[in-house]
């Protein structure tokens, strides 16, 4: 299966709380719900368009009680509630032993091992929703195959951001973009290993460079 990060992201990188100021007010943030206003039916369609690939969802344990807490209490009958909480659950943790919403697994053990095993399974995707320290952490270590984001149009200026990691810098290859009427900006890419590096070295090395690819 693939690994696929899927996020909503400020045009600075913060991924905290998009739905609510009371969804994540870890250290001390109070400026979520920065995504709603810019929420229209074109981003709504693009993002169960993305959840109809998934197989299972792959969660850190914050985001997975938080998520255990709060999408089975949900009755509005939008496009995501029913199969947010059938799709299978895989949890990545060393202190949960057991899950409360159900289909739950714990992938206990060495992080990454636990995910690479997921990984080779048969199947189209698992998709990791929040989770940003564990989106980050397997980015770094190869394990992620495709990177979908959903970019607002604001600038929060705090907060927890995006694919801060330590590992290797990872270069994608822009696969999808589309931008909706309300101005969010839903781009795709695919992983293609180690970011390459150059230096410059003027307008005529370029030109010859796109000249021949």
């Amino acid at each position: 299966m693939k690994i696929v990060i899927t996020e909503f992201v400020t045009v600075d990188g913060v991924s905290q709380g998009p739905g609510s100021a009371q969804e994540d007010p870890t250290g001390g943030f109070t400026r979520g719900g920065w995504l709603v206003p810019h929420m229209d039916e074109a981003f709504l369609q693009q993002a169960s368009r993305w959840l109809d690939l998934a197989d299972g969802l792959l969660l850190g344990r914050r985001t997975y009680e938080a998520f255990a807490r709060d999408w089975p209490q949900i009755a509005d009958p939008d496009p995501f509630t029913a199969r947010m909480n059938s799709l299978p659950k895989h949890v990545v943790s060393n202190t949960l032993t057991h899950g409360t919403w159900n289909p739950t697994t714990i992938l206990s053990g060495d992080p990454l091992e636990a995910v690479e095993t997921l990984r080779a399974r048969p199947g189209r995707e698992v998709q990791i929703h929040g989770s940003a320290r564990l989106a980050a952490a397997l980015l770094g270590a190869g394990l992620v195959d495709t990177l979908r984001l959903a970019v607002a149009p604001t600038v929060i200026g705090d907060g927890r951001r995006l694919l801060t990691h330590p590992g290797a810098a990872t270069g994608l290859r822009l696969t999808a973009h589309d931008v909706t009427p309300a101005g969010v900006l839903l781009l795709e890419y695919a992983t293609t290993g180690q970011a390459p590096v150059a230096d410059y070295t003027g307008v005529e090395a370029i030109t010859r460079s796109t000249s021949t690819t």
